[in-house]
C-alpha cells in the first residue's frame, strides 16, 4: 500500500488529496518534530536522510518533494487525468506552475515566516518581502481570471501544488485582494476528495 510519511506542520495535504481525487488506497504515518529543534525525528529520517515531508513511499519507490510525488502519481495512477498531454498547447503551461508553486512562490511566503521569528531585528526586510508577495500572489491572482483552475478546464496536479499558496493568499483581507485565488480555493476546498482528505487526516 502507498504510505504518506507525514511531519506535523508540513505541506502532505495536496498529496492525500491528490490519492482522494485518484481513488487510491494510503496510508498516513505520523512523526512529530522535536519542539526545541523543530527537527525530524529519527524515524522519519529512516524513510529518507533529509528528514523533510512529505514523503511518499510506494514499494521500492521513496519520492520527496511535492512537485516529485504529484508527478509520479499522475503518471503512474492517473490514466490520462490530471495532466494535459505532452503534445498539448497546456503542457508547458502545466510544467511551469508545478515546479513555480514551491520554486518561487513558497519563497517569500517562507522568507515571511522565518523573518518574523527574529523580531524588531527583521524589520528592514519586511518591505522587500511584502513587495515580492504581493508580485506573486497577484501574478497568480491574475494567472486564474476568467477561469476556474490553473491549467485546462479541469484540475490538474498544478492546481493540486498551488493549493497551498492559494490557502495563504485566501487568508484575512487577502480573499478582498486576490478574489480569483478566494474563489479557487473555495472550488477546491468544496471538492469531495478534497473533503475526504481533510475529515480523515485533518492537518
Amino acid at each position: 500500500m502507498i504510505e504518506v510519511h507525514h511531519l506535523n506542520e508540513s505541506r502532505s495535504r495536496r498529496i492525500t488529496w491528490l490519492l482522494e481525487e485518484l481513488g487510491l488506497e494510503y496510508r498516513v504515518i505520523r512523526y512529530q518534530r522535536n519542539p526545541q529543534t523543530r527537527l525530524a525525528p529519527p524515524e522519519l529520517q529512516a524513510i529518507h536522510p533529509l528528514g523533510k515531508a512529505p514523503v511518499l513511499r510506494d514499494g521500492e519507490q521513496v519520492l520527496i518533494e511535492s512537485g516529485a510525488i504529484i508527478d509520479y502519481l499522475i503518471r503512474t495512477y492517473g490514466q490520462g487525468r490530471f495532466a494535459p498531454a505532452q503534445d498539448s498547447a497546456d503542457y508547458n503551461r502545466y510544467v511551469q506552475l508545478l515546479h513555480y508553486a514551491e520554486g518561487s512562490a513558497m519563497l517569500p511566503i517562507l522568507l515571511q515566516l522565518y523573518v518574523g521569528f527574529l523580531g524588531e531585528a527583521g524589520a528592514p526586510l519586511h518591505p522587500r518581502i511584502h513587495s515580492e508577495l504581493e508580485n506573486h500572489l497577484g501574478y497568480l491572482d491574475g494567472e486564474l481570471a476568467g477561469r476556474d483552475y490553473f491549467v485546462g478546464d479541469d484540475l490538474t496536479g498544478a492546481d493540486v501544488q498551488l493549493s497551498f499558496v492559494a490557502q495563504i493568499a485566501a487568508k484575512g483581507d487577502g480573499r478582498g485582494r486576490y478574489p480569483n485565488l478566494a474563489r479557487f480555493v473555495e472550488r477546491i476546498e468544496a471538492r469531495p476528495a478534497y473533503r475526504r482528505a481533510a475529515d480523515q487526516h485533518g492537518e
